[in-house]
């Protein structure tokens, strides 16, 4: 509950290995006594659940710098200005560019993360952006995701009763 109003969130992921969604479920999980949240797979989340919420979370693998597609295709279908009034923020998983060798540091460098690129588009639609986006590490493509990182999403979730207007 945000100034006696409870919050209604919900949690869009995308995870191909597992690791974006134990993310998006340390999220949801931090910000549940806040109101109502869900954490919905981009496969089974529908445009038009946006006009009902007060808060939108989507979060993606990178993939060559990006979201995945489905991501993309969830992004694509929501229309112009459907986000007004609504709270943004955005995660992805994504490798640490310090822990890899100057050829992957340069690739990382050039193409960087999907957080970001899902966040402009969040604003673009109208949204309103409450947090900065936000990567979480993982120490191989399949994972496991390095140490700690399921508490600094928590941590990082607990940003958003500050954040809201």
């Amino acid at each position: 509950m945000i100034g006696g109003v409870e919050l209604k969130a919900l949690i869009i992921y995308d995870s191909k290995f597992g690791n974006t969604e134990k993310i998006a479920r340390a999220i949801g999980e931090a910000i549940t006594p806040l109101g109502e949240v869900r954490v919905v797979k981009v496969g089974d989340a529908n445009p038009s659940e946006l006009s009902s919420i007060d808060f939108l979370i989507v979060g993606s693998p990178t993939h060559g710098g990006g979201a995945t597609r489905a991501i993309k295709e969830f992004l694509r279908k929501i229309p112009a200005n459907a986000l007004e009034n609504v709270q943004v923020a955005s995660f992805d998983t994504r490798f640490s560019a310090k822990d890899k060798g100057i050829g992957a540091r340069i690739v990382l460098g050039i193409f960087r993360y999907a957080a970001g690129r899902i966040a402009t588009i969040l604003e673009y639609k109208g949204g309103y952006l409450a947090m900065e986006p936000e990567g979480f590490i993982v120490e191989e493509s399949e994972g496991p995701l390095k140490k700690g990182e399921l508490g600094r999403a928590a941590t990082w979730a607990k940003g958003i009763p500050e954040s809201k207007k």
